[in-house]
């Protein structure tokens, strides 16, 4: 089965997206590079598109694309309860028929705080994946607890891995992978090089053959999302490249 590559729209910038017309008018970018899905990004959504999403939904869909959902919520609040803005996401989620929802952990602390997430999903039509981000909450530390607890309940909840983020948070991409990887059901994949005190995210290609290799080290059949910078003159050609560069298969196979 050939592997699904989702674009995300955040990579294409904040400016680009804007001068173009918002995240509607990058599904004939998308649909054109070859792509299988679009992650639709919540913050990139005006107060006006967020009362249309089911518009959004019907041009994903007549582009022959699959949407995903990102929202830049933590599951967890900082007292460690659940985020109560989670079933809102979700029915958004579900609006957009998106075939998942999602978030960062967040300060997650107590198992028994999943019971009612359980609940919350068994009502929804979407999935739920929990990203590692780019501050203390998504070491890999309190991403093993988490995942060991979602083992634990059987709960439906499964891992977006950020290839690059590990890096902002002083941790090991490839111990990560390895520790992590059986959770995982989707890959952002950004390559991360030093910039002065701090990261940028760049192509895969064009940085450390370490961050092709990782690629190797994750579930195979995890699609893999697009999120390091897509510039150039020819949007569509620039994208295009790296869905047919991502969809190869692993070269250790």
């Amino acid at each position: 089965m050939q592997r699904k590559i989702i674009v995300v729209t955040a990579a294409y910038g904040h400016d680009a997206i804007d001068a173009l017309g918002g995240q509607l008018a990058l599904l004939p970018i998308v649909a054109d590079a070859g792509a299988d899905g679009v992650e639709i990004r919540r913050e990139l959504l005006s107060e006006a598109e967020l009362t249309h999403l089911p518009a959004l939904a019907r041009a994903v869909q007549n582009h022959h694309l699959q949407a995903c959902y990102s929202a830049p919520e933590p599951l967890c609040l900082e007292d460690g309860a659940l985020n109560p803005r989670l079933p809102q996401l979700l029915a958004e989620a579900q609006t957009l028929n998106a075939l998942w929802l999602k978030v960062s952990l967040g300060h997650f602390r107590h198992s028994a705080e999943l019971e009612t997430l359980r609940e919350w999903l068994a009502n929804s039509t979407v999935g739920l994946v929990v990203e590692n981000d780019q501050t203390e909450c998504g070491r890999l530390a309190p991403m093993l607890r988490f995942k060991a607890a979602c083992h634990t309940l059987a709960l439906p909840v499964t891992l977006t891995f950020d290839t690059g983020n590990w890096l902002w948070v002083g941790d090991s991409p490839e111990e990560a992978a390895r520790q992590l990887a059986p959770a995982v059901s989707y890959i952002h994949v950004k390559a991360a090089i030093a910039h002065g005190d701090r990261y940028r995210a760049v192509p895969p290609d064009l940085a450390d053959p370490r961050w092709l290799t990782l690629l190797d080290n994750l579930p195979a059949d995890a699609p893999r999302g697009i999120e390091f910078p897509l510039e150039g003159d020819d949007l569509a050609a620039v994208t295009r490249r790296y869905v047919n560069a991502l969809r190869k298969e692993p070269r250790h196979a």
